[in-house]
């Protein structure tokens, strides 16, 4: 049975960020990181435009810390990016306002945390080659405010309607809301942003340990895929709770720090356990909504 919700009832508001510039640690002389063997490197981060990582591909292997596939946006002011980075939701659209792409479209994918606190927006790759740092683009925010009719326990996070929509969720036998998804992350895997708030950012698979990921059956994610968190309550800040379940969709490739791996956007959580994680090959934002 279709789980109903009130996405009838959700205000649809605009935000805007720009093409924001690739980040590097604030020291200049330093530009290199620290991998967890305590090793140094430097490689690209987060932000900018990027033409070969795209939703889809694997969200391991690259020469990269922490890649954004497609597009970062963002604000300058810390207030205009916090509503930027909560209002934004996986799956509104985005248009480009400036530049020689000007009226393109496309979708958010994800969104980024702590040091970052980028929204990740997916383009055609004709449109990215248009796309310059600084560009102005517009996001349609949507998603903010919506629940389930009969799953009061369940919360909404960074989840436009028409992911919920492509998502097909139901309610179960058990009366839970059962949920696709391509794996579940055991919670002594989840790292960087554990404690922090869950209505904007971003919470890791860290992966140093590679035996430990292979276990769990998460050596294989995309850009892209949905993943459950198990044990795991993201109501109001990210942390260990035994029986709750999150939902999120894989916004950001692998990293060499310690701590640090492919970075989940919340989707949804349940402190009680309301969600059943059905585990179904190929649950992919290009797929769903691209």
């Amino acid at each position: 049975m279709s789980a109903k919700n009130n996405a009838d009832q959700v205000v649809s508001v605009s935000v805007q960020g720009v093409i924001t510039p690739p980040r590097m640690p604030p020291l200049p002389a330093m530009p290199y990181s620290l991998a967890a063997d305590g090793s140094p490197f430097l490689l690209p981060a987060y932000g900018s435009i990027v033409y070969n990582v795209a939703v889809g591909d694997s969200a391991y292997g690259w020469q990269a810390d922490c890649v954004h596939p497609g597009v970062s946006v963002m604000m300058g002011d810390a207030t205009g990016n916090r509503g930027l980075n909560v209002l934004s939701c996986v799956g509104n659209t985005a248009i480009v306002m400036t530049g020689n792409a000007q009226r393109a479209r496309g979708t958010v994918t994800g969104k980024t945390g702590r040091f970052s606190e980028h929204v990740i927006i997916h383009f055609d790759g004709d449109v990215l080659e248009q796309l310059a740092i600084g560009d102005k683009i517009v996001i349609k925010a949507k998603g903010v405010g919506m629940k389930f009719d009969d799953h009061s326990d369940v919360m909404l996070k960074g989840c436009s309607p028409e992911l919920v929509d492509a998502l097909e969720v139901t309610t179960n036998s058990d009366g839970k809301l059962s949920v696709p998804v391509v794996a579940a992350a055991p919670p002594h895997l989840l790292g960087a942003g554990a404690g922090l708030v869950s209505d904007g950012g971003s919470i890791h698979i860290q992966t140093a340990d590679s035996g430990a990921v292979k276990e769990a059956g998460l050596d294989n994610l995309r850009l892209g895929d949905v993943v459950a968190l198990t044990d795991y309550d993201s109501s109001w800040n990210h942390g260990y709770l035994r029986n709750a379940v999150g939902i999120g969709v894989v916004a950001q490739g692998d990293s060499p720090r310690a701590g640090y791996g492919p970075g989940l956007t919340l989707i949804m959580t349940s402190a009680s356990g309301d969600i059943a994680p059905l585990v179904t090959p190929g649950v992919n934002l290009k797929d769903l909504l691209l």
